[in-house]
């Protein structure tokens, strides 16, 4: 039986972390953490959602979708209806985060092509170069028959 590389993921004991450090850098990682879960429920669940806690240092941090008018209002009275301003607000705040979420989403499907020519240029460069001149298209094709022939007038001007 082959042993494993790493301990992989292990249970913590829900303790107090004594070095401060280490406190400091759980807090910061988990509240990330908590954060993006948050966004990933207001996302999913079309939720009015609120978070508001403090540092082990005591720096406050919160975190509230659509905006922290609307939790409030629904915490405190949870069958009242929005006001008319505060319903625009909670509208238009929905509308945000959605079109962010579009930039995200676009933004990541451009990382993936990007990688993707990335990874296929790595191959061609790996192949040989000579040989990845017959993945080239047209327009790049051009573009080197120009760049040789930039080169084939330079290296002449120069011999003369």
């Amino acid at each position: 039986m082959e042993h494993k590389k790493t301990a992989g993921r292990q249970k913590i004991s829900l303790a107090k972390i004594e070095n401060e450090s280490a406190r400091l850098t759980t807090f910061s990682k988990r509240r990330s953490g908590v954060y993006k879960k948050a966004c990933e429920l207001v996302r999913e669940c079309d939720v009015d959602f609120g978070i508001v806690m403090s540092s082990p240092k005591g720096i406050p941090y919160s975190f509230s979708s659509p905006t922290s008018n609307v939790v409030i209002d629904r915490f405190i009275n949870p069958t009242v209806n929005l006001s008319s301003s505060d319903s625009l607000v909670a509208a238009e705040a929905r509308k945000k985060v959605s079109q962010f979420n579009d930039i995200l989403n676009e933004l990541d499907e451009r990382e993936k092509i990007a990688n993707e020519k990335l990874d296929r240029m790595n191959e061609a460069r790996d192949i040989g170069w000579w040989e990845s001149i017959d993945q080239l298209n047209v327009h790049d094709v051009m573009k080197l028959e120009a760049w040789l022939n930039s080169g084939e007038f330079k290296l002449n001007e120069h011999l003369e």
